[in-house]
């Protein structure tokens, strides 16, 4: 046996590997010493005086420093033991070296803290006057700008950079594995679009991962932590992506966020406060798969939509008609037969009736009705309206093609503008602030123990209130704002006085001033108004009430009455009766089958919609379509009714919301109600 053909091959092997990284895999360094020793076969490492002629100290040193360095070529882990020796006894050690140093795995990558290893040779001068010379194993560690590589480091220094290469293993390692690939083609997509927040500073980034992770997927579970190692030479920026905002947001999109809340924390994180994003939260594919999934149900020309007229509505679905509306509908000769009124009592007051009283016992004895409209009721102004093709396949969670849209292009007027701005509509108490012009009003609760949640103090507070909406700050950027304080449960609130406030932080107009409040406990709905201007740096107190465990909300104290001057609101003037054509339930309550909120509809003569209405709302479709309610819910902000003339509007009253209205309804005399509802 020639010892220096193994140590030769062992030089060979290191300086190959070592154009490669290089790695240490986890075995215990007495380990690979101790199978070293026992791997010579019978005879092949006789006694040298005292113990075996292997058994070296300069040798033990050189194994237990570098005997499990690795490296990664083209995916496949190679060891310095990996030879071809023509010498058996060496070829069975050297391989049962290799085998034991790869059955572990990649521990870390390899730095050494001197520049060469082992002891290349050494002397011993013999009685004889001879010397002799003893191999022995020996590498000299590259470094420095012409070698390529560099594995010598201080050692000092190389407790630090062995624990930054193992953590950003850990985080690539990570990333790779529970980073899905539809989350980085939505994220790749989104910033292409510019939809999100300087994305086009990440597209290096998430592209370099994208490519990483594909390459990644294709490798079987056992070679892909050793291609995560071999990765490590890439930016920081990408081996450690999950701990970066744009990770964030790919960790999000993968585990299932909706992709409206994944964008907003990704923007929370690095969007300035008053950022809006200038595109919609869609992608290509996300649009493709919709159009499709639309095509396959037929529902291209449902998506059309328009006006309806009292031609478009059957008397079947109405509760009142007044005569001349009556020979509008569509329906046989006998429908539009009305009933004798009948004699009903007479009143001098104004009498409270329940809306389902009014139904039941008022409505089948009058032959004309008329409503008071108050100031008050500007956000209730409702349109119906019909799809453009009246054959179009069923769009809606109910059996008709017939929608409504509210004064702002809402389907349930400050709720539901609240929750299309984010903010949280299902607390135990939300108080919900509206407005119609530039201004930058802001909402103020006071808590009892001296807490002010206001913009510059969100929450959540120690009662569990937050303000989690406000709009207009810094410039106005809407005419349809709103701000909303909520409290999530009731058991977290403190017992005590609480007032609520509107400070006009901000005066840009003098046109549609004012504003309305929605008081929300536990669904019932308090409605204030305050037509008034409200001066800059002014403050309104709008409520004070009183919460306790044993007798719950209690309010002690309100706004004053609003001003009664009349305005002219879609063609018709507030604070004077009108003519109702048509009082109706909304349509997904037509034809006895009833789905969802409903609606009770006083359409007016001459009410007029001033604008173009939105022809639908996502909160009406059918289940089918839920999973692409995002591209939709486009679609239906952008599918605009057309321009027509005898609009069936009026004013519509949600039965979830607490609310009132003055009717003069006639029969064989006049009589005024005042409608609960």
């Amino acid at each position: 046996m020639h010892f220096k053909l193994l140590k030769n091959a062992i030089t060979n092997q290191f300086n190959k590997m070592s154009k490669y990284d290089l790695f240490t895999t986890s075995i215990e360094k007495d380990v690979m010493w101790e199978n070293y020793l026992n791997s010579f076969p019978e005879g092949s490492n006789p006694i040298y005086r005292e113990r075996t002629i292997h058994d070296c100290s300069c040798c033990k040193h050189f194994i237990k420093s570098i005997g499990n360095v690795v490296a990664i070529i083209d995916n496949e882990l190679v060891s310095i033991w990996d030879l071809k020796l023509d010498d058996i006894n060496y070829h069975t050690v050297a391989e049962s070296m290799s085998n034991l140093v790869k059955s572990k795995n990649i521990d870390n990558i390899f730095l050494y803290p001197q520049k060469t290893v082992g002891t290349d040779k050494n002397y011993e001068h013999l009685i004889t006057g001879d010397v002799k010379t003893y191999d022995h194993f020996f590498v000299e560690i590259p470094f420095g700008r012409n070698s390529g590589k560099n594995y010598y480091c201080e050692g000092p220094d190389i407790g630090t950079k062995l624990s930054n290469a193992r953590a950003s293993h850990d985080v690539l390692y990570r990333s790779l594995t529970l980073t899905n690939i539809e989350a980085i083609n939505i994220t790749m997509e989104l910033i292409s679009q510019n939809s999100i927040y300087r994305g086009q500073e990440h597209k290096f980034v998430v592209e370099s991962f994208y490519k990483l992770k594909k390459e990644f997927d294709k490798l079987p579970e056992s070679k892909q932590d050793n291609f995560v190692w071999s990765n490590l030479n890439l930016p920081e920026s990408i081996c450690r992506i999950k701990n970066t905002a744009i990770g964030t947001l790919l960790s999000d999109l993968s585990e299932g966020y909706d992709l409206d809340d994944a964008v907003k924390s990704f923007e929370f994180k690095v969007a300035p406060a008053n950022y809006k994003r200038p595109t919609a939260l869609v992608t290509k594919a996300m649009i493709e798969t919709a159009k499709k999934k639309i095509e396959e149900l037929g529902l291209t020309t449902a998506l059309e939509r328009r006006y309806a007229n009292l031609s478009d509505i059957s008397i079947n679905n109405i509760i009142f008609a007044d005569r001349e509306a009556t020979k509008l509908m569509k329906d046989d000769i006998f429908d539009s037969i009305v009933p004798k009124a009948q004699t009903i009592n007479k009143s001098n007051t104004i009498q409270e009736i329940s809306i389902e009283n009014f139904i039941s016992d008022v409505v089948p004895n009058i032959t004309s009705m008329e409503l008071f409209f108050e100031n008050s009721h500007s956000n209730n102004l409702v349109s119906l309206i019909a799809p453009v093709d009246k054959n179009a396949n069923k769009l809606f969670k109910w059996d008709n093609n017939f929608s409504w849209s509210y004064n702002g292009d809402m389907t349930d007027s400050i709720k539901e503008r609240v929750k299309q701005a984010g903010g949280n509509v299902t607390g135990d108490l939300c108080c919900r602030l509206a407005w119609f012009n530039y201004d930058d009003l802001d909402f103020h609760m006071r808590e009892p123990d001296g807490n002010h949640i206001y913009f510059g103090n969100k929450g959540p507070s120690f009662s569990g209130g937050r303000l989690d909406v406000d709009m207009n700050a810094g410039v106005g950027t809407t005419r349809t704002p709103v701000e909303n304080i909520f409290y999530e449960k009731l058991s977290k609130m403190k017992e005590g006085i609480y007032e609520l406030q509107v400070h006009n932080y901000t005066k840009r107009e003098t046109i549609d001033v004012g504003f309305e409040i929605e008081i929300d406990y536990l669904g019932t709905v308090y409605n204030f108004n305050y037509p008034k201007q409200v001066r800059h740096n002014s403050y309104v107190s709008v409520a004070k009430f009183k919460y306790t465990k044993k007798s719950g909300f209690e309010i002690i104290e309100t706004l004053p009455l609003s001003s009664q001057t009349s305005k002219n609101n879609w063609n018709l003037a507030t604070q004077n009766y009108h003519k109702v054509n048509v009082f109706m339930m909304s349509p997904n309550y037509w034809d006895d089958h009833g789905v969802g909120n409903k609606h009770y509809f006083f359409m007016l003569e001459n009410c007029e919609n001033d604008g173009q209405a939105r022809g639908f709302f996502n909160e009406f479709l059918r289940e089918e379509l839920n999973e692409h309610r995002k591209v939709i819910e486009i679609v239906g902000s952008n599918s605009k009714t057309q321009l027509t003339s005898n609009k069936l509007s009026g004013l519509g009253f949600s039965s979830t919301k607490r609310n009132e209205v003055t009717v003069r309804v006639k029969g064989n005399f006049t009589r005024v109600l005042k409608i609960k509802i």
